[in-house]
């Protein structure tokens, strides 16, 4: 039902992945689905963020978002919940306060959980091709590494990429080859033409590699402590939902948080 990060994370971070089994949501939702916007039932989303609320033992109620492919990333405090009244239009969310979780949700987009050796400090962001390109992975880092109380370097970061479609299956066009080529040259590294036998297509379409972008990119910032990867959720549809794949289809979610515990004890 969870996925727990290979990294070396200290020990007083506590991350995880959840998968599409365990859950009660009914097909095409089948069966832990979280995300409320998709056309699900409501009552039975809200089961299943109860049961991974206490299964995995959070501190304290995820805090989500209303993500729509931004560059927004927030900071979360001890009274978030209480600041908004509505899930924040932001795809991304950090903080040092310990008991804070952060939470994307995914079906195909990349799922990044960021922490740092010193263990205070964590990060969720949801990066599918639109926000990638906006830039909210670097946008995010920057935001808290401009921070004083924060007090950490790029080379301290840890990065871990979760479940999210591979360059095997995800098929883009020209405008999205374009883009990103246009933003860093470098990018055509990571992006496949795919060979058509029908002469009358015109306009060419590629095989995109989003891991391998954003491995570059973070390499780029100075973050090379990169891990994950290599979970495919087009593939792997018996534990992934995947855009792509179904359309109409649920979401997994992706969380992180720093424990109570004391620093350096069991």
């Amino acid at each position: 039902m969870f996925i727990t990060p290979n990294w070396p994370a200290p020990k007083q971070i506590k991350a995880l992945c959840t998968t599409r089994e365990g859950g009660v949501t009914l097909p095409p939702f089948d069966t832990f689905n979280l995300a409320r916007h998709v056309g699900d039932d409501v009552n039975l989303v809200e089961q299943n963020r109860q049961q991974l609320y206490k299964q995995a033992k959070l501190p304290s109620y995820p805090f989500w978002l209303d993500q729509q492919h931004t560059d927004v990333a927030i900071e979360l405090c001890h009274n978030s919940a209480q600041n908004f009244l509505t899930p924040p239009v932001a795809d991304a969310s950090w903080t040092t306060q310990k008991g804070s979780v952060s939470i994307v949700m995914t079906a195909d987009c990349l799922p990044l959980l960021i922490t740092n050796k010193q263990g205070t400090l964590v990060a969720a962001i949801h990066a599918g091709w639109k926000g990638l390109y906006l830039g909210i992975v670097t946008k995010t880092i920057l935001a808290f590494l401009d921070k004083e109380h924060v007090q950490t370097r790029a080379e301290d970061l840890l990065v871990w990429i979760g479940p999210a479609i591979s360059a095997a299956y995800f098929e883009v066009g020209k405008e999205v080859f374009n883009d990103f080529v246009n933003k860093d040259a470098r990018n055509q590294l990571f992006f496949t033409e795919i060979i058509s036998q029908d002469t009358q297509v015109n306009e060419p379409k590629y095989l995109a590699d989003l891991v391998g972008i954003v491995r570059q990119e973070l390499n780029h910032l100075g973050v090379t402590q990169v891990f994950g990867g290599d979970l495919c959720t087009y593939a792997q549809s018996e534990k992934f939902y995947s855009y792509r794949r179904s359309g109409k289809t649920g979401r997994i979610a992706s969380c992180i948080w720093i424990d109570h515990c004391i620093e350096g004890m069991e």
